[in-house]
């Protein structure tokens, strides 16, 4: 359905494949991180808090000693030790407001002429974006070998990926720079770095380097943020999916895809009536009838005598005229936000 729907943009000119920007966030799982239990043995987190608390000598520990006890220790959350049988795909992450929690890691390929998402990927909430990005990737390249646009041509494979600085690894940089894609990634401030027998990756990482600071690289890096960021807004904040109601990645990654398969939809919609989501669309049907209440009301008026007016019948008509043209500009004025 995904793929169908991709072509459907593919038609409207709504894919072009050239650049494509990619980034992830984070998705609550439909899990409690309170009842977590420990892979190797199946115990719960209270009952093996007990047994530390018994092991240092606390016989009968009081949940105060118990909290103490866990401020104390250090990588109490680690994903190789606890697991939710609930949702064994979750992981234990920070989410971006700070909190803790388990969750899911969705990962956006989008096309940045466009903003259409060409791909998604849910994966660990605890892998990397160096260790992602590659599958991704892969993903949106697979997609698009199989769309074509409304010609029946082939679109244009995508030769050139943008993406934040958490992308960013001399590793990644040089393989992607191996198979013919040109890097737009931000580069974090790591200092003086060694290239002993690395210089293939020096090269990689050098010319990324040379690419992000100029004019088109800054353009494709503000854009990024905009456009990827746009996809997350209306995929999971108004979409109602920053928090998930599924378990399992493979439910859940239907659901997202259903979800990213109704923004696409959104763009040809955008591109055919002028706006992409119901809400707006519903902004211009009442920019209509306002319109036409105005013509009725215009058209009433034509009964009174406009010879009364002071200057005479050209300025009631001119009059009448200019009301109606900036009733009906209004029509032509965008409703579309960030929520289109």
């Amino acid at each position: 359905m995904f793929t169908w729907v991709l072509e459907q943009l593919a038609e409207a000119g709504l894919v072009k494949g050239k650049t494509l920007a990619i980034d992830a966030t984070t998705l609550e799982a439909n899990a409690a991180l309170r009842h977590i239990v420990r892979r190797d043995t199946g115990e719960s987190y209270q009952d093996f808090l007990l047994t530390l608390a018994q092991a240092s000598g606390i016989e009968t520990p009081t949940r105060a000693d118990l909290a103490r006890l866990d401020r104390a220790r250090k990588k109490k959350g680690s994903n190789k030790d606890w697991t939710s049988p609930s949702d064994p795909d979750a992981r234990i992450t920070k989410m971006k407001d700070g909190r803790t929690h388990l969750a899911h890691k969705a990962e956006h390929a989008v096309d940045l002429d466009t903003g259409a998402i060409v791909a998604v990927t849910i994966q660990g909430a605890d892998e990397g974006d160096t260790h992602t990005l590659p599958e991704t990737l892969a993903e949106a390249v697979q997609q698009l070998d199989q769309v074509t646009d409304a010609d029946g041509e082939p679109v244009a494979l995508a030769d050139e990926v943008v993406a934040d600085k958490g992308c960013h690894s001399r590793a990644v940089v040089l393989e992607l720079n191996t198979h013919g894609f040109r890097t737009y990634i931000s580069e974090p401030d790591r200092g003086e770095q060694s290239w002993i027998d690395q210089e293939d990756a020096r090269d990689a990482v050098y010319g990324n380097r040379r690419r992000i600071r100029g004019d088109r690289g800054k353009r494709l890096l503000r854009r990024r943020g905009e456009r990827v960021e746009r996809s997350f807004a209306h995929t999971y904040d108004t979409g109602g999916m920053r928090r998930t109601h599924l378990r399992g990645t493979t439910n859940i990654l239907k659901r997202v895809l259903v979800h990213a398969s109704g923004f696409n939809l959104g763009l040809v919609m955008r591109r055919l009536l002028g706006v992409g989501t119901p809400r707006g669309f519903q902004g211009r049907v009442a920019a209509l009838i306002a319109f036409l209440l105005s013509v009725y009301r215009a058209i009433a008026e034509v009964g009174i005598a406009p010879l009364a007016m002071p200057h005479g019948h050209e300025c009631w008509l001119s009059a009448r005229r200019r009301r109606i043209t900036l009733v009906a500009g209004r029509l032509t004025i965008g409703t579309c936000t960030t929520g289109c």
